[in-house]
């Protein structure tokens, strides 16, 4: 098998991984990680010249890698929506343990000119 099929092969299992609904996080980043870490081997072993057939998968992983750019980034969007709903869930929280830790004391005016 030559080296840009088996990047395509990678590359169409990549997609699979990514767009399996029912994997949980942590076992779809594992597999995806590992799957990058085998396409860069296999990116790493193409040299030309190029048969035909290479040719044409070459054009087919063009649109292919727009695709899992794609995915990427919404896993990506995923992963930060969760890191900021936890930190809000975090700060009330907190806000709930101590309620008069962040309230401001009225009727105090520091003037700061001189």
């Amino acid at each position: 098998m030559s080296s840009v099929q088996r990047f395509y092969d990678l590359t169409l299992e990549l997609i699979k991984t990514l767009e399996h609904p029912k994997l949980d996080r942590d076992a779809k980043m594992n597999e995806v990680d590992i799957l990058l870490e085998k396409r860069q081997r296999a990116m790493a072993g193409m040299a030309p010249p190029f048969s035909d057939t290479e040719k044409d998968l070459g054009a087919r992983l063009t649109s292919l890698n727009a695709k899992v750019t794609q995915l990427m980034t919404r896993e990506k969007l995923f992963i930060q929506k969760d890191i900021k709903d936890l930190n809000v869930k975090k700060e009330s929280t907190g806000k709930y343990a101590n309620p008069y830790q962040s309230m401001a004391t009225d009727g105090m005016f520091y003037d700061k000119r001189k």
